[in-house]
């Protein structure tokens, strides 16, 4: 059945699994109902799989096959992307490689081809930008676009949405999935419910009962080892989180605690920033467990370096600035930072000097939870264009 909902002049509807036997039920709420907010109307748009797609899409021996792309298995590289064939076996983005194969041995490994990527993130920004000019690029296969007034007067987000995983399709031969929400937070979480290819929508009614029964490790925003501290406080649901204050928040998790308040109350007031200028790039990595062997400490800093020379060509830039970051495993953190005369992006260069930062670091036998390397001050001729970071990193309702 498909039902239609006019909110505060916002379209909401909800899609039945088979569109074309769906039998139409329209309900209009009284003007007086109205409320004098204003409802946004975000959308999430996130690629497949984009750049494994993409390998696939060009070279057809290689579809429906395990494929990543990335560095092979003999030059300690990292997954980049895996196709939805090679996440079967365990295998995702900034795994090292050698850990890939020995999941699958029959793995396709592809280097990565970023002018491609780009062109083609540029060709499907095109297309966000038929409706609006609102759209904040997060990934070369990721975006939000806020839909609240649009070019083309589509009441309607949800029908936005499937206009542009439509138009994507037929121009890219790639599929995208979709999440529409009244914020960015539940957009972003309705594009995960539903993927591949999935169009899911939360309506603003449901917006708390979904937060309120979501496990916390599926928050965006909240990684392994913070999900693993919210479990030792006996936090496992987003109706544990909201239960908390803000202060006690703040106490167990600084800053952050701010923005957990809020999501767990489904709030999220962030704005999408169209043009924002990037300030730095960069990677980090949080343990399952905590590292103590100094070696093991090195050989991970050296994968996050990779990620940061991946990331730094992707957006044909370079930086200055490399600041080390360090969490240990009292969730003290510290950072070393040095600034050099000319810009880097060469692997060994970021590592030999994140290495020597490391290196001057007291650990007094401590162990440590998370490393980070980022690089700011950045040489990028298009810092004046939309941000485009990688990502490597379902219900069926719509509006």
């Amino acid at each position: 059945m498909l039902v239609y909902y006019n909110i505060c002049s916002l379209g909401f509807y909800l899609l039945g699994n088979s569109v074309s036997k769906a039998r139409l039920l329209v309900v209009e709420l009284p003007l007086g109902q109205e409320s004098a907010a204003i409802t946004r109307k975000i959308i999430h748009v996130d690629m497949d799989a984009f750049y494994a797609s993409v390998e696939q899409r060009d070279n057809p021996s290689y579809r429906g096959k395990p494929l990543v792309v990335g560095g092979s298995p003999n030059q300690r590289g990292v997954v980049a992307a895996a196709s939805y064939e090679a996440r079967k076996f365990g295998i995702h983005s900034a795994m090292p490689s050698v850990t890939a194969f020995a999941k699958c041995p029959g793995l396709i490994f592809v280097r990565p081809r970023f002018d491609v990527y780009r062109e083609i993130s540029t060709s499907i920004n095109a297309i966000f930008k038929r409706y609006t000019d609102l759209v904040e690029g997060v990934a070369l296969d990721e975006a939000y676009l806020d839909v609240t007034e649009n070019k083309q007067n589509i009441p309607y987000a949800s029908t936005i949405a499937r206009h542009i995983k439509t138009a994507i399709f037929q121009e890219t031969q790639l599929t995208a999935t979709a999440g529409v929400s009244i914020n960015k937070f539940l957009a972003k979480m309705a594009s995960g419910q539903n993927k591949p290819n999935g169009l899911t929508v939360i309506l603003p009614e449901q917006a708390i009962g979904f937060v309120e029964q979501l496990s916390i490790e599926k928050f965006h925003g909240i990684g392994e080892v913070t999900a693993a501290k919210m479990h030792s406080l006996g936090i496992h649901t987003g109706a544990d989180l909201k239960q908390r204050s803000l202060t006690e928040l703040t106490h167990h998790f600084g800053k952050a605690g701010h923005y957990y308040y809020k999501i767990a109350k489904a709030e999220d007031d962030r704005p999408v920033e169209a043009n924002r200028v990037r300030k730095s790039i960069g990677a980090e990595t949080s343990f399952a467990q905590d590292l103590s062997d100094a070696d093991q400490m090195l050989q991970e800093l050296e994968q996050i370096a990779l990620s940061c020379e991946q990331r730094l060509e992707q957006n044909e830039t370079r930086g200055r600035t490399l600041t080390l970051k360090v969490k240990f495993s009292d969730y003290q953190q510290l950072t070393r930072s040095k600034t050099m005369l000319a810009p880097i992006s060469e692997l060994s260069t970021i590592f030999e000097i994140a290495k020597a930062l490391f290196e001057s670091i007291d650990l007094e036998n401590r162990s440590i939870r998370l490393l980070g390397i980022s690089l700011s001050n950045l040489d990028n001729a298009k810092q004046t264009q939309v941000i485009q970071l990688p990502l490597f990193q379902n219900g069926n309702i719509i509006f």
